[in-house]
């Protein structure tokens, strides 16, 4: 932990900014507090990201910092492990998530399992950043939500921040892990945060009261969910861009809904869960993945094993449908408003 933390967030300077400029503050303290920190991808050096979230860091921090690599996200992952085992924290940056199965052995077979199979001699303390889910028409090989795969694999950690504020501290609390950490960012959110209608324009994140960093370091504990707006009626389990579509919903329906913004799915902070749905006695589950496997189905099973006998409606989950992601449908796609609402309204009248 970087010894000059604020005492109080509370107290400390704050700004307004978007979601990429909290990303990018994050690297830069890391980089400036921590000589072991590197960050490394295709276009994260000179051009500063295809979204921009490690503009300036090259030229601050030199080349031996901040460097581009090839184009081959295995080559990309594997070279991250070895300088985590060597006593570097590598933040590689995967361009989209769509492109992160190339480098799935290295993540699943070495980086999961090193610190298991060196009997804690080794650990691969690296945080592989990815835009991820829809929000530029970029089709199946630029939206697609792969988080169920990572949260399957034992020895790695799972990360979708919805707000600038959390962005910056959880991604700072997964440089400082010691264990391999998946860092998805919803990239319809990078800019402002939206009610899920094509036809209405995007909020801007300075707008937004998550919008409000403080300056400097702080981190958020990974595990610890955040509840967005308490409520009676019923518990809504989402995270990354579902949880703005969902509140905005809950708020033009009049629903007196708790929503939970997971924030990390691998730890999972099933006290909040469980603590939510016993009050409300219902549950949704929404989130942008595909419905089959996705992490919808592991979020029903646990409030079904752990809440079954205070809950008075069967457990629904808005998803994505079992398709390729499709480019021009994307809003039919995307789980909105009118499917939301619809779910809401079964499981009130159940």
């Amino acid at each position: 932990m970087i010894d000059d933390a604020p005492v109080g967030l509370a107290d400390a300077p704050a700004r307004n900014i978007n979601m990429i400029e909290a990303i990018n503050d994050a690297l830069d303290i890391m980089l400036s507090h921590d000589p072991t920190v590197v960050i490394m991808g295709e276009d994260v050096g000179y051009f500063g990201g295809v979204f921009r979230a490690t503009a300036g860091l090259q030229e601050k921090h030199g080349k031996n910092r901040v460097f581009d690599t090839p184009i081959s996200e295995c080559g990309i992952i594997g070279a991250a492990v070895g300088m985590g085992a060597y006593g570097l924290r590598p933040v590689p940056e995967i361009q989209f998530a769509d492109y992160i199965y190339p480098g799935i052995d290295q993540l699943i077979s070495e980086a999961a399992r090193l610190r298991y199979r060196s009997a804690g001699e080794y650990i691969a303390p690296m945080t592989v950043r990815s835009p991820f889910g829809g929000g530029i028409f970029g089709g199946q090989t630029h939206s697609q939500s792969p988080e169920s795969l990572f949260t399957h694999v034992a020895g790695l950690k799972t990360v979708i921040p919805s707000t600038p504020y959390d962005a910056k501290g959880l991604l700072i609390a997964a440089i400082e892990d010691n264990d391999p950490v998946i860092f998805f960012e919803p990239k319809r959110i990078y800019n402002g945060p939206f009610s899920g209608y094509y036809d209405k324009p995007v909020e801007p994140w300075k707008n937004h009261a998550d919008s409000r960093v403080p300056e400097g370091y702080y981190s958020i504990p990974l595990g610890k969910a955040r509840t967005v707006r308490e409520g009676d009626a019923l518990t809504v389990l989402t995270y990354g861009t579902m949880v703005h579509v969902s509140e905005a919903v809950c708020r033009e329906k009049g629903v007196d809904a708790e929503i939970i913004d997971l924030r990390t799915l691998v730890p999972l902070d099933i006290a909040a869960i469980e603590a939510s749905v016993e009050k409300t006695g219902r549950c949704l589950i929404v989130h942008e993945a595909t419905r089959t496997s996705g992490f919808g189905a592991e979020l029903s099973a646990l409030v079904t094993e752990r809440c079954f006998y205070h809950l008075e409606a069967p457990v629904e989950r808005v998803t994505g449908f079992d398709t390729p992601y499709p480019h021009s449908l994307e809003w039919a796609y995307f789980p909105g408003p009118v499917r939301i609402g619809e779910a809401i309204d079964s499981i009130l009248k159940a």
